[in-house]
């Protein structure tokens, strides 16, 4: 099972309490988010931070007390914790995290307009056949976040993060079978996605190797401290 937990980090301009949630963190995640310049970016970094704490809880673990490790493309993992996985991400005014006992990535992504020229470089030509295959400017906008989402999710799920260029595999829309595939030669394993519509103007994505027996959730962090 996969679980990906959701947080609006806008409540962490209240400056209580920020410094509230912060004290639950460790001092790495504390380290990250004092090095951020920016308020919004600060808030980002702690939702994440919390969700993930929220998110250990289920394992009866917390995030200050656990240890990171890193992978060789900088992928965060959990020392002395092999079989829980974890992916976190941010964006606008929401974090996320996703954790589960398969490796996975995810994203999340706020749905702005006048990105298409970034889709036009970065993305395969499959893609960009999908993503055009229709007329309204609205749709083809939320078309091309959706595969970003899906693109990004599967970067992390590697391990290999941006060292990967974006050409190098494509998200196929496999309409007919009512499926997502992931097309790439970059290993002889299948990758499963899945998509999330919970928060209004957002994607998010959550992207896992593919098992028959993966199941997906997705729930907002309550209050539990």
């Amino acid at each position: 099972m996969i679980y990906t937990y959701y947080i609006d980090v806008t409540q962490f301009e209240n400056e209580e309490l920020f410094q509230e949630k912060l004290n639950l963190l460790s001092p790495y995640r504390q380290q990250k988010i004092a090095l951020l310049k920016h308020e919004k970016d600060k808030n980002r970094s702690l939702g994440a931070g919390i969700a993930l704490d929220h998110a250990l809880m289920t394992y009866g673990l917390r995030e200050r007390g656990i240890e990171y490790e890193f992978g060789e493309w900088g992928k965060p993992a959990l020392k002395y914790h092999p079989n829980i996985h974890f992916s976190i991400s941010h964006s606008g005014d929401y974090a996320i995290c996703s954790i589960g006992d398969k490796p996975m990535g995810n994203d999340i992504e706020l749905i702005k307009p006048g990105r298409l020229k970034v889709a036009d470089r970065f993305f395969a030509r499959e893609e960009l056949e999908w993503m055009y295959a229709v007329q309204d400017e609205e749709e083809v906008t939320r078309r091309m976040f959706r595969i970003w989402t899906m693109k990004e999710s599967f970067l992390k799920v590697t391990g290999k993060g941006i060292s990967l260029p974006l050409g190098d595999f494509a998200v196929v829309m496999d309409e007919e079978q009512d499926r997502i595939r992931i097309k790439h030669t970059f290993n002889a394993r299948y990758y499963h996605v899945k998509e999330y519509q919970d928060i209004t103007g957002y994607r998010v994505a959550v992207c896992c190797e593919e098992s028959r027996d993966v199941a997906y959730s997705m729930m907002p962090v309550t209050d539990s401290d």
